[in-house]
């Protein structure tokens, strides 16, 4: 999370396979055969366990009839507006249909969704905001809350989303304008737009950095530091660095996220089906194209639940909804059945004991994981995401797994621990919106108390991330070793907590660069990437670089940035040797159009 400025508030800041059958029935004692005795009991195979079911008290379930509904949101509202490391979750859902002077605020781990095939089928005549009248103006912390599935018709003519990182605004169609700073224009440090629609002018003003991917906007007003499109129609011209636009006619390969709706009384949940060279929105006829699950394949979980339970579900063929909530699992969740879907509603929580992983996917095609936060344990866990084992070596291009608004958590909330945060091996994996944030602020946060060295690992080949965020970690916030990776859009901030140049010095390298590519990589690509430094511990540390990878002609960088934040610390270039240096106490970017 940048600061809001050169000087930043001081707020608080199985394995094995097994077919489960019905209810275990009593086994009959034959003739001549010993009775069954309390071991041979303990041998049969669990109660199955049942799919749908009731989501639950934190999940608010509205028609255009419900009485009351703004009281209900501003209840939910008052609980959450502050509660930024508090352990509330709640989603608000709204059937089809048509309401009326509704202004919905959003606080942290609050989703707002409507319940249509397309966000045209449920729209409200007013506003899902969220401003920072919570933090002084400042919108720079607010995080873990999105948008998803609605039409808006904004009071004034446009609707403010004034985020930061871990707050998409998905499939959303905005009648008017879109503003994503606070009111008085303070910082604003997001952000994420997908497959939407905003009928009139996205005014990001004091936004740092946004990434908008295959959606549709009358125009944009402006850029600070780095702003990047790929599928956006209306979007501005390549113009970067100056303006900070990076703009791509097309998303090489996405994949929406799986989405809750309603079919008469039945909820189902909808896969959207992969596209290639993507751009515009996935609706724009109205149905998107797809699959769809009713509720009853999926288990669904209630915090409390535990990890034996949750891997008897997947063993047993059903896919995992994970309703609001803490959850802490004392073994991984363990996804081993191509197309399982793993989807939580508002920001359901994994905490793994222990020193365990949260959650593992085997080899195998066609997972998808969506809308949920891993937050680590005390112990430290060696990984707390693995998307695939060590060694993957299928090729999933046909039906990637995808790891949509998926956000891993080391501190802030309370002490945390893990060497490498996410960690991706599967080939041909997709990372659509992720933040990865070693804590710089909350409880629990320190060099050596919240320690983890690496934040995203990519082994696997032919991975592409869009929409990359990671943070804060003691070493390499991203160490990419697969060929052929891809990543658009990257933001990352340098641990702000490093006590000295020591602590940061890689052999002979000041620092760890924030992105490196593997020395024997071959084949990589990015564009509009960005870097800062904030180094308030010790301002007098030397970062030689943000970005290392091979010299060679397949490893190519389009539209690199640097910064230093007020002078507290400084680049020396912005990839390998080549990039000026940062500049004093400006806040002014050192840019690489093209590299090499």
């Amino acid at each position: 999370m940048p600061p809001s400025s050169p000087t930043p508030p001081s707020a608080a800041s199985v394995g094995r396979r097994a077919v489960l059958g019905a209810a275990a029935a009593a086994v009959p004692v034959l003739a001549g055969a010993a009775p069954a005795t309390a071991a041979t009991r303990r041998r049969r195979p669990p109660r199955a366990l049942p799919g749908g079911g009731d989501l639950g008290p934190n999940v608010l379930v509205f028609d255009p009839s419900t009485p009351g509904i703004q009281a209900r949101l501003d209840e939910v509202f008052a609980k959450q507006e502050s509660a930024q490391f508090g352990t509330g979750r709640y989603a608000l859902l709204f059937k089809p249909g048509t309401y009326h002077g509704l202004n919905a605020q959003i606080g942290f781990y609050t989703s707002i969704a409507g319940l249509g095939l397309s966000p045209d089928d449920t729209t409200i005549n007013g506003d899902v905001t969220v401003d920072a009248g919570w933090f002084g103006g400042n919108a720079t912390q607010n995080f873990w809350r999105s948008a998803e599935n609605l039409a808006l018709v904004p009071a004034s003519g446009t609707n403010r989303w004034a985020v930061a990182q871990a707050a998409p605004f998905r499939r959303m169609h905005v009648r008017g304008g879109l503003d994503l700073a606070p009111s008085g224009y303070g910082w604003a440090s997001g952000g994420y737009i997908a497959d939407s629609r905003i009928d009139g002018q996205v005014g990001p003003y004091s936004q740092q950095q946004w990434y908008t991917r295959d959606s549709a906007i009358g125009s944009w007003l402006n850029g600070v530091w780095n702003m990047v499109f790929s599928g956006v129609q209306g979007a501005p011209a390549q113009g970067f660095p100056n303006p900070v636009y990076t703009t791509l006619e097309t998303t090489p390969v996405s994949r929406e996220k799986p989405f809750l709706y309603v079919r008469g009384s039945e909820f189902r949940v909808f896969l959207p089906e992969k596209r290639t060279n993507a751009r515009g929105v996935s609706w724009g006829n109205g149905t998107p194209r797809g699959t769809s699950l009713p509720l009853s394949r999926f288990y669904v979980a209630r915090p409390g639940v535990s990890a034996v339970i949750l891997n008897q579900a997947l063993a047993q063929g059903l896919h995992l909804l994970l309703t609001p909530g803490v959850y802490h699992v004392d073994r991984p969740i363990q996804v081993d059945r191509p197309g399982t879907v793993v989807l939580g509603l508002g920001y359901a929580t994994l905490v793994p004991d222990n020193g365990v992983t949260a959650l593992k996917v085997a080899d195998v095609d066609g997972v998808r994981l969506a809308g949920f936060l891993v937050d680590a344990g005390p112990v430290n866990s060696r990984t707390l995401l693995e998307i695939g084992p060590a060694g993957a070596a299928r090729d999933h291009s046909a039906n990637p797994t995808t790891v949509q608004d998926v956000f891993v958590r080391i501190g802030g909330a309370g002490a945390g621990r893990a060497t490498t945060s996410m960690v991706v091996n599967n080939r041909h994996t997709i990372v659509d919106h992720t933040w990865v944030w070693r804590a710089d602020h909350g409880t629990g946060v320190g060099w050596e108390t919240n320690r983890a060295d690496f934040g995203v690992v990519v082994n696997g080949d032919d991975v592409l991330c869009t929409g990359l965020f990671v943070e804060h970690f003691n070493k390499y916030d991203v160490q990419w070793n697969g060929q052929r990776g891809r990543t658009i859009f990257f933001q990352n901030e340098k641990a702000y907590d490093a006590p000295n140049q020591a602590a940061v010095q890689n052999g002979g390298v000041k620092g760890y660069a924030a992105y490196r590519v593997g020395d024997h990589v071959t084949t990589h690509e990015g564009w509009g990437l960005g870097s800062y430094c904030y180094y308030n511990a010790d301002p007098s540390i030397v970062q030689h670089h943000g970005f290392r990878a091979p010299n060679r002609p397949g490893v190519r960088f389009h539209d690199l940035l640097v910064v230093s934040l007020g002078g507290n610390g400084q680049y020396e270039h912005v990839i390998n040797e080549t990039g000026a240096p940062t500049s004093g106490t400006s806040t002014t970017p050192s840019t690489v159009v093209s590299y090499p």
